[in-house]
């Protein structure tokens, strides 16, 4: 009786472990790395996906892209891409959104995370330092 319960309680662990490994990977990493393939080769950004995960949506980050080229909203449960996948010359080409060209990876992040900053920044004087490069783009 007693191995039947360690073997059902150790089966249990697998699958809780499985479902857990499977959640992980529908969210995302914790922390990534963001590169541009821009010819200016900037410092990459480190990107905190989960600390961003806990205080926002994942619609106030993410969105799609119709077959006119078109934003949509992200809705519920969609695969996320790369943001390079669309924001690229050969899919948005020259469009651009005030001085950021939309056709790029680094222009639709700064476009993106940058307004972001900014306006938190500037509803709380204590995260001021949220508009400066440093902060996606740390200094070694």
């Amino acid at each position: 009786m007693i191995k039947k319960i360690v073997v059902a309680a150790a089966a249990a662990c697998f699958v809780l472990a499985g479902f857990n490994l499977a959640l992980a990977s529908e969210t995302g990493p914790a922390e990534m790395k963001l590169e541009t393939t821009d010819s200016k080769k900037p410092k990459p950004a480190i990107f905190p996906h989960k600390a961003h995960q806990d205080a926002l949506k994942c619609a106030d980050c993410h969105h799609g892209m119709d077959a006119e080229g078109k934003q949509v909203a992200y809705v519920e449960g969609q695969e996320i891409g790369k943001c390079e996948s669309c924001h690229n010359p050969e899919k948005l080409g020259g469009k651009t959104k005030g001085k950021l060209k939309l056709d790029t990876f680094k222009g639709a992040a700064h476009g993106n995370c940058l307004e972001c900053h900014k306006e938190v920044a500037k509803k709380d004087a204590a995260k001021k330092d949220l508009k400066k490069c440093s902060t996606c783009h740390p200094k070694k």
